[in-house]
């Protein structure tokens, strides 16, 4: 059997890719691809990925499996163990998300991870999905390429049968590796490959193409739903903000239900964010809904909801507030790390936007601990830090990791929102320009994901 003929019609795609990574458990259809993709592209830049999940005696046995047969094939192959604790969907759930943590880990920006899920894996997981309650997008099955973390991941086999990977397997003589999680009736998808299938296909031989029609039917009418929510997202004027984007509340809310529903869904997909989890249209609802003066958040793994002024922000995790000590910095171009975890930039400029500073006196970064009073250049006197930051729009959630900075005891500047008297350049003068970037969670809180 041609090699080339299983990977049709991804060679073109598969050529380009900077870097080929295959998801390798050493099972048969892992096995079959990583053959498959060394016989058709001898050149490829080609490595295998092993995660070893510790939950079979086995594991080991797996492992020194796979890492033979790649120094055999002449692969480069990256071993990963993980620790996997039953979460949210059960024990093969966790073991599934530590798997593509690792694989969104390793994968480097344009480079794609190959799984060899086929079109039973497909079935299957419409109908899993379906006796989950999954809605439209679930329901339309697994895509053929979708983002995951710096690169994409491609499933180049998803058209093609088991059996004919089967055959393929016996054609070259493969060995292989066999979980008996796989045929394991206490987890859901074993008592579907071994029990419900094989029942429905006695009553309907052809359940299986009856499902995936129905799977890509849904998935023409997610493309569609994509569409209007991506021109909804536009009509909604969003903007990008600090650690994250921002639409206008108002014509979020005129939208219908439906379309509010699709856009959330659509709005942190577009940005490489993971989406709410289903039922999150009734917080964020919630959300809009509170009181002006409020401070609501939906939040989730790997994302959260805010509002402020009139705007809905979508917004990276952040770190969760705390005391920050006030460090010294030199007065010169560079970059420096925050105690908040951001960084602060200081570069060459010149204008009403730079600082002027005397020469050699170091500056002194230090964060919000309350009763601040500055005074903005143009301002006949001071005021209180708390209503600047209103006057200037700084986000209530980034508040406390604030950089605000002084030199020999007065304040210079609030980085970012304003330059205190009288340290302002005038126009032409040189002095140096502040920015900072905050920090991003790395360990975010709230529901995990899927």
């Amino acid at each position: 059997m041609d090699a080339r003929l299983l990977l049709e019609p991804h060679l073109a795609r598969l050529t380009a890719a900077p870097r080929l990574w295959v998801a390798f458990s050493g099972g048969r259809d892992s096995t079959v691809l990583l053959h498959a993709l060394r016989s058709a592209l001898p050149a490829a830049p080609l490595a295998a990925i092993h995660v070893d999940h510790g939950l079979n005696p086995a594991a080991a046995r797996w492992a020194d499996h796979c890492a033979e047969l790649c120094a055999a094939w002449g692969v480069p192959l990256v071993v990963r163990r993980v620790a996997v604790a039953p979460g949210r969907g059960g024990l093969q759930q966790a073991a599934r998300r530590a798997r593509y943590q690792v694989f969104a880990e390793l994968v480097g920006r344009d480079e794609l991870l190959l799984t060899a899920h086929h079109r039973d894996d497909q079935v299957e997981t419409v109908l899993l999905r379906l006796l989950q309650g999954g809605g439209a997008r679930a329901l339309a099955g697994m895509p053929v390429e979708r983002p995951l973390g710096r690169g994409r991941l491609l499933r180049p086999l998803l058209a093609q049968e088991g059996a004919r990977l089967a055959e393929y397997a016996r054609a070259h003589g493969l060995a292989w590796v066999e979980d008996p999680a796989n045929r394991d009736l206490s987890f859901e998808r074993g008592f579907l490959r071994e029990r419900l299938l094989p029942l429905l296909e006695e009553r309907r031989p052809d359940v299986r193409r009856r499902i995936l029609a129905a799977a890509r039917s849904l998935g023409e009418a997610v493309a569609v739903v994509e569409e209007v929510a991506a021109a909804d997202l536009a009509a909604c004027g969003e903007r990008a903000e600090r650690l994250g984007w921002s639409l206008d509340a108002a014509a979020f809310v005129a939208l219908s239900a439906p379309r509010r529903r699709a856009l959330i869904g659509h709005w942190p997909r577009r940005r490489g964010l993971p989406p709410p989890p289903e039922g999150a249209s009734a917080e964020v609802d919630a959300l809009l809904a509170a009181r002006c003066d409020a401070r609501p958040e939906v939040a989730w793994r790997g994302a959260s909801l805010r509002r402020y002024r009139g705007r809905l922000y979508l917004l990276s995790p952040l770190p969760p507030p705390r005391p920050l000590p006030a460090v010294r910095l030199p007065p010169r171009p560079g970059e420096y790390p925050l105690p908040g975890g951001g960084r602060l930039r200081v570069a060459a400029g010149e204008g009403p936007g730079a600082l002027r500073l005397p020469p050699d006196v170091p500056l002194e970064v230090v964060f919000r601990r309350g009763g601040e009073r500055l005074q903005p250049a143009g301002r006949p006197g001071s005021a209180p830090l708390k209503k600047l930051f209103g006057e200037y729009g700084a986000e209530p959630w980034l508040r406390w990791c604030w950089p605000l900075v002084r030199v020999e005891g007065r304040w210079v500047a609030a980085v970012g929102l304003f330059t205190c008297a009288p340290y302002q350049c005038a126009a032409g003068e040189s002095g140096l320009l502040l920015s900072w970037e905050p920090a991003v969670d790395e360990h975010p809180r709230g529901p995990e994901g899927d």
